[in-house]
């Protein structure tokens, strides 16, 4: 199983945001300072790109678990926050002015969802109705049992209730 506190991970992580920088500044025409890189994300979310802080943060558990994923598309999608910020200000977080830099600069297509496996730092809680199971995330069992929504099937359209052990 992979390291997620790997120093010569980190160590990559960075030399990549480092590289994706560079590769902006070359093709904008224009400088941009290193950020603040962090290994904190955490849940399911890869990476976020906190635009005041000129901070990057990344999730240490998906990065060991995918390292190929968060050098090829991850880092270039974060940096591009950054660059896009630096560039245009506040606008919508994956708009037409980030998607120009995801493909005018990293030459990748724009994404906003990552494709990784989450399983290791996702939390699911079994719930039933009346035709199949089905996986709650943390934060929607939390709402179900503080009384704040329900779920119904979208098949049997029954609501769904927590499977008791």
């Amino acid at each position: 199983m992979p390291n997620p506190q790997s120093p010569s991970l980190h160590q990559q992580v960075i030399q990549r945001v480092e590289y994706c920088l560079n590769q902006a500044a070359s093709q904008l025409q224009r400088p941009f300072t290193m950020p603040t890189v962090t290994f904190n994300q955490r849940g399911r979310i890869a990476g976020s790109a906190w635009l005041h802080r000129w901070e990057l943060r990344f999730n240490p558990i998906l990065l060991a678990d995918n390292e190929a994923a968060f050098m090829q598309e991850v880092i270039p999608h974060e940096v591009a926050h950054l660059v896009t910020f630096a560039c245009f200000g506040k606008v919508k977080p994956h708009g037409k002015e980030w998607q120009h830099i995801m493909r005018s600069v990293f030459n990748l297509t724009p994404r906003t969802r990552h494709q990784l496996d989450t399983s290791k730092v996702a939390a699911t809680f079994l719930y039933h109705c009346g035709c199949q199971a089905h996986q709650l995330s943390l934060r929607r069992h939390n709402k179900v049992q503080r009384q704040q929504q329900r779920y119904q099937c979208r098949h049997c359209q029954q609501v769904l209730t927590v499977a008791r052990y």
